[in-house]
């Protein structure tokens, strides 16, 4: 499957060896995807169209917790868990994505999972669950996914290279109008900052036709067709979300990884994104440095901290990782069609390459 820069889209920053989240080590990603059925909207029949994306911190081996911290840009979504991940400092567990209606069942399935794992760091679970609508393509209010969806995407999780678009619970998501989905980047940090790594997974369903920007071309201004939604239903405002995850290896503590958290808004804006009131924009940071820290061995925890002053390096790579993982999505999406026959196009890879080279701005 090919990703952005196989076509030429120029990117700035330098990738990890897999340019994806699990370029930080630890860190693994498991999916499970729903595609079932054609035709007409039969609730609790089909079409089915939805799915599960896992990742978990320090991998399905550990659950030592890790530092973190989330920032909602705009609130019109759901992301569990984040009350005692803002008052503690640490998350305990995996951090799971679906639609939107399936969130509660994820979350109960995350708390039995770590119950019968042993996985619990605490007597009781406060698991982090995110959620995207897929209800334009996927029969949402049918709840096709089921406890042992979860559990699949739990125990397949790897490192490695990462399947991006219509997989896992990005698998119904739309961005700017094109089959979007889930994506996925990273970059390295030169030896001089420190060499760190900062690894981003979207699952992006928002934006506008006509906001989309890829390399600063306005392609969604040049690249008008394709357009998915019916004349009485096309949307005249933002009305979709992005849920973004950030990981990395560099030494961070909660407040830190807050203010990292917040650039992936930086990211977004770079593709054209605006956060309207009808989209969830919710992301999350956490650091793998500091194992250990949520339970020391002595009555102290010895931890690291990268000093403020050397931080910003580290705010570029998530701004540049976030924008490169949403275009990712949306080059790996392909053309999919839902309920009652409603059809979202895949960015036309060649079309794009044309605008590209237009504005002078295609890299091969």
């Amino acid at each position: 499957m090919k990703r952005a820069r196989d076509l030429g889209i120029p990117f700035d920053g330098v990738p990890g060896p897999w340019n994806a989240i699990t370029d930080v080590l630890g860190v693994e990603v498991g999916y499970t995807t729903l595609v079932a059925g054609d035709g007409p909207l039969q609730v609790g029949v089909g079409p089915v169209r939805t799915g599960v994306s896992a990742i978990l911190p320090r991998g399905r081996a550990s659950y030592d917790p890790v530092f973190a911290s989330w920032f909602p840009l705009n609130g019109n979504g759901e992301m569990t868990g984040t009350a005692w991940v803002e008052e503690s400092g640490f998350l305990e567990g995996p951090i799971l994505l679906t639609n939107t209606h399936s969130l509660g069942l994820v979350r109960d399935a995350v708390v039995a999972w770590q119950a019968r794992t042993g996985k619990l760091f605490q007597p009781w679970s406060l698991p982090v669950v995110a959620e995207t609508y897929d209800g334009f393509l996927n029969d949402i209010n049918g709840f096709h996914v089921k406890e042992t969806d979860v559990l699949y995407a739990l125990q397949t999780a790897v490192s490695g290279p990462l399947a991006e678009g219509n997989v896992g619970g990005g698998t119904g998501m739309i961005c700017y109008e094109f089959k979007g989905g889930t994506g996925t980047s990273s970059r390295t940090l030169t030896d001089r900052d420190g060499g760190y790594r900062v690894g981003v997974l979207v699952q992006a369903n928002f934006g506008v036709r006509g906001q989309l920007q890829i390399a600063g071309v306005p392609l969604g201004k040049e690249i008008t067709a394709y357009v998915p939604f019916p004349q009485r239903t096309s949307p005249d405002h933002e009305r979709g979300s992005i849920i973004v995850v950030v990981a990395t290896d560099a030494p961070l503590l909660p407040h830190q990884l807050k203010r990292v958290a917040k650039r992936a808004a930086l990211g977004i804006a770079r593709t054209g994104g605006m956060a309207g009131n009808n989209s969830g924009d919710i992301f999350i940071a956490f650091s793998t440095a500091n194992p250990g820290a949520a339970k020391p061995i002595g009555p102290l925890a010895q931890v690291k901290m990268l000093p403020n002053d050397q931080i910003t390096p580290l705010f570029e790579a998530t701004a540049l990782a976030t924008e490169e993982a949403i275009i990712n999505a949306l080059v790996a999406a392909e053309t999919m069609k839902g309920i009652d026959g409603h059809t979202v196009y895949g960015l036309p890879q060649e079309e794009l390459r044309e605008v590209l080279r237009k504005y002078q701005r295609l890299a091969t």
